[in-house]
């Protein structure tokens, strides 16, 4: 976004920019503080009356600064703009108004200090601010002085999906751009690697033929629609390290690799994987569903519809489990939408994910140790959902997908519906379903006999 706003700005369209970071030291770019504020004064160089009629309303409205974000943009921009567009012979202000990362704003808390109050306020969370944004913009955009483009960049997190959604809007509000739908990165990410190996080339004098060809391609494809891993690849290779650049190529290259680093070469790809699971409201149990869904896609094929991976994971079939854990998760996860999951299977945009999950020593150390599931704990989780599927009471089934060639009505939270689902599909099956069946009932039956001989 940062290039999109510099190109505008060079060719005269850039009339405001705000750039949220979580990352970031100020705390003006983590919260939403200062978000109208800055709105205000990015406007206000662009016309010397606008700037007058905003300043006017700080005189008038000290205050202004502590109220909430609807009053600030009532007071410090649309009634400026509305004075100015009053001026007879004034050209409207036009132009593009860009707000980067509104996903990354954290919640600001109000404090407060009344001794009577026996109970605090609830605290605020990520999501109501980011929605109080949000609301602002749409009612900015309505008025009719207020004659900007607004174009927001954000993950496709839940709040963010239901208030762009246009059932839930009577009006369309915006057009919306899936970068992961609408826009096939594989070539612009094989033309960025080419053009900064390049560079590395010229200033290690290495030969033309650096890196071989049949080492770049594979990197160049393992994340097929990820815009984050190129950036943080390609500047751990050109920062100054102790390892030659040939032992740091290997590191990124080769999944696995036992090469001793001074460094972790996938640092901020690995902060960025954690920062976007622990936004799910359980990081750790929605691990564990992404684990299971990958081996569902693997083992099951025809079978693994999300209607199906649902019947199997969650505890309550009335539920909604799947949404409240992976919500947020859009940005990783291709998830069907309702209409859809009885024939289409979950899938992952990037491979890279399941790297990350698998190792320790990047998941299992520091911050994101929490992250870290052993292949141990999943085949003890997929049992036990398999369990508590077995007992749950009965819901409908997708007949199509579940049970094609059964002429009985079976219940598919019974033993039986398991059995003779994995008896129907032997020969394109899977063993997987009766090997979890036959490991269930001899590890139920171990612990049974367990207890009758200690009567």
């Amino acid at each position: 976004m940062g290039s999109l706003a510099g190109r505008c700005a060079a060719n005269g369209v850039l009339s405001a920019t705000f750039f949220f970071a979580s990352w970031s030291a100020p705390i003006g770019r983590r919260r939403k503080t200062a978000f109208v504020t800055t709105i205000a004064r990015q406007l206000a160089e662009h016309r010397d009356d606008l700037k007058d009629a905003i300043s006017s309303a700080i005189e008038k409205n000290p205050c202004v600064f502590e109220k909430n974000l609807h009053v600030q943009m009532e007071i410090l921009v649309r009634t400026p703009l509305h004075e100015v567009a009053l001026q007879p012979e004034r050209l409207h202000l036009r132009g593009a108004i860009i707000i980067d990362g509104v996903n990354e704003c954290e919640a600001e808390q109000y404090h407060i200090h009344n001794g009577s109050r026996a109970n605090p306020p609830p605290a605020r969370t990520n999501q109501q601010d980011q929605l109080e944004i949000l609301q602002v913009l749409q009612a900015a955009s309505s008025d009719p002085s207020f004659l900007f483009h607004i174009l927001i960049a954000s993950r496709p997190e839940h709040v963010f999906r239901n208030f762009f959604d246009p059932q839930n809007t009577p009006t369309i509000l915006a057009h919306k751009l899936d970068l992961h739908e609408d826009y096939n990165a594989d070539d612009d990410i094989t033309l960025f690697f080419e053009v900064q190996f390049n560079r590395l080339r010229c200033q290690y004098n290495f030969p033309p033929s650096w890196p071989p060809q049949e080492r770049f391609r594979p990197w160049s494809r393992m994340h097929p629609v990820s815009s984050y891993t190129p950036p943080p690849s390609y500047g751990f290779l050109r920062r100054l390290h102790r390892d030659p650049p040939e032992a740091l190529l290997d590191a990124i290259l080769v999944t696995g690799a036992t090469l001793k680093m001074t460094s972790n070469p996938l640092e901020q790809l690995d902060t960025l994987y954690s920062h976007i699971l622990e936004s799910s409201p359980d990081p750790l149990l929605s691990v564990r569903w992404i684990r299971c869904i990958k081996q569902f896609n693997g083992w099951i094929t025809r079978l693994s519809c999300a209607s199906n991976v649902h019947l199997f994971l969650q505890t309550d079939p009335k539920s909604n489990e799947a949404e409240h854990l992976l919500g947020n998760l859009h940005s990783l996860i291709r998830i069907p939408p309702p209409s859809d999951q009885a024939t289409t299977e979950y899938d992952f945009y990037h491979k890279s994910l399941f790297d990350f999950l698998g190792d320790p020593a990047r998941c299992g150390n520091g911050s994101q140790q929490k992250l870290y599931v052993k292949e141990s704990e999943i085949e003890v989780f997929m049992w036990d959902r398999f369990i508590q599927a077995c007992m749950i009471v009965p819901v409908s089934v997708n007949k199509k997908w579940a049970i094609p060639r059964s002429k009985v009505h079976l219940t598919p939270a019974s033993i039986a519906w398991w059995v003779l689902l994995a008896i129907t599909h032997t020969e394109d099956a899977i063993p997987f379903i009766w090997g979890i069946f036959r490991d269930a009932h001899n590890s139920v039956r171990t612990v049974l006999n367990s207890f009758q001989s200690m009567d």
